[in-house]
């Protein structure tokens, strides 16, 4: 069974070399044009643009109505088309209206507007989202990858302390238990190994799926160069995620929109203008041109009372628009929180990564001196195994760290919406 198991795990790490590789901007480019949030949002901003291009016009075109219709009947009648008794009649009708004045139209502008940039900002949002999962799926690929390749080297030594101690217990210079003392050590490297190779597995399985492979994908490996201090101060990165974040631009947008809305409620008080023109054509036949009726009308409308669904639509929409408020005073509020721990965690991440990087030298010169004095008989097997399981455990540490770093400056850059480092993804 578990030499099965390590014949499968040899394949999947041949097999690993011919899989297809993308770079971290290849993944975050293909994910994006997969992922549905964005592609809503994607759509989201096509229908706000084209309510923002229908607001517009209604200032330059009028609505244009073309209708036609032919009615036959059972007995004839007089039509005042052809002026004598037909059994058929047949009308045109082409029917023009524009708003003279109209609170309403004001209201439409201001509201689209907002909802095109509360869409954009939505749109940035979702990137952002969409991007963070990427280079979390992405960082997982080459963590596992890391980790797989330390649990071989764990093996490696455990093959290699399980040789040495077979040779002292051999020489009479150690006891059988050290020997069994390695062997259980290296049945469990074993199964370490096989369990990094199953999530390396998944792990590139999760990374093909985001970017619509149906192939196992392999991740580009990074530079390990220690991670930059953030270029911007905590106060300035907190000016940045209220002026340009998408989740506060949405949640202003939202606000003044909802506030248009009220506007445009209320201005139903106010009289209406309307000009209105129509073009009549009336026969027995199509095209009908027998008789030929044009009119123009400027219409004045004051809408008194139309059973309370006028103040209804007000009170909906101050609700709206207070609700819009709140959300908006309350992501304000709790910006500095939400900056604040995006901003520290990255800091924190970072100086853990410097830390297991010291530890890991540490463990390193810990076991090799270990090694030493055991192949000296200086030591006991424990002392050793204990060094052994000190530096795969730091090693892990590291890796985790490194890509936690690197997943933490993610996060706050999904919070302040932009990318913090030149030449970094989009």
């Amino acid at each position: 069974m578990i030499a099965a198991l390590l014949t499968a795990v040899a394949v999947g790490a041949a097999r690993a070399d011919t899989l297809p590789v993308v770079t971290l901007g290849q993944a975050i480019e293909r994910s994006s044009r997969l992922d549905p949030n964005y592609v809503q949002a994607l759509g989201q901003v096509d229908n706000a643009a084209w309510g923002r291009r229908a607001a517009r016009l209604a200032f330059i075109l009028p609505s244009v109505t073309l209708s036609t219709d032919l009615t036959k009947y059972s007995t004839e009648f007089f039509n005042i088309g052809t002026g004598g008794l037909v059994s058929s009649s047949v009308t045109a009708r082409v029917d023009a209206r524009y708003e003279l004045f109209s609170l309403r139209k004001l209201a439409d502008l201001s509201r689209t507007g907002a909802e095109l940039e509360g869409a954009n900002a939505e749109e940035l949002r979702a990137r952002f989202a969409a991007a963070f999962v990427t280079e979390s799926n992405y960082y997982e690929v080459l963590a596992a990858r890391e980790l797989a390749r330390i649990s071989a080297d764990r093996v490696r030594r455990a093959t290699e302390g399980l040789g040495v101690a077979r040779a002292r217990v051999a020489s009479g210079a150690a006891v059988q238990s050290d020997s069994l003392q390695l062997v259980l050590e290296l049945s469990r490297a074993r199964v370490d190994s096989l369990r990094q190779e199953a999530n390396l597995r998944a792990a590139r399985l999760e990374l093909g799926r985001r970017i619509g492979a149906d192939t196992p994908v392999d991740a580009a490996a990074l530079d390990t160069t220690p991670a930059p201090d953030l270029p911007l101060t905590l106060d300035e990165a907190l000016r940045s995620a209220l002026e340009q974040g998408p989740d506060y631009r949405a949640a202003r947008a939202s606000e003044r929109a909802a506030s248009a809305l009220l506007r445009g409620r209320r201005g139903e008080y106010l009289p209406q203008l309307n000009l209105a023109a129509a073009h009549n054509r009336f026969d027995s036949e199509f095209f009908p041109n027998a008789r030929n009726v044009s009119s123009i009308t400027f219409a004045v409308s004051l809408p008194l009372w139309d059973g309370g669904f006028r103040e209804i639509g007000i009170s909906q929409a101050r609700t709206s628009r207070d609700v819009a408020r709140a959300i908006r005073s309350d992501l304000e509020r709790g910006a500095r929180a939400d900056v604040t721990e995006a901003y520290d965690a990255y800091n924190t991440a970072r100086a853990a990564t410097e830390l297991s990087a010291v530890a890991v030298a540490v463990a390193r010169e810990n076991y090799r001196v270990q090694e030493s004095r055991y192949r000296a008989g200086a030591t006991t097997i424990l002392d050793l195994l204990d060094a052994q399981v000190g530096l795969t455990q730091a090693e892990a540490d590291l890796v985790q760290a490194r890509y936690g770093t690197r997943l933490a400056l993610a996060g706050l850059e999904a919070i302040l919406g932009r990318r913090l480092f030149t030449g970094t993804v989009q």
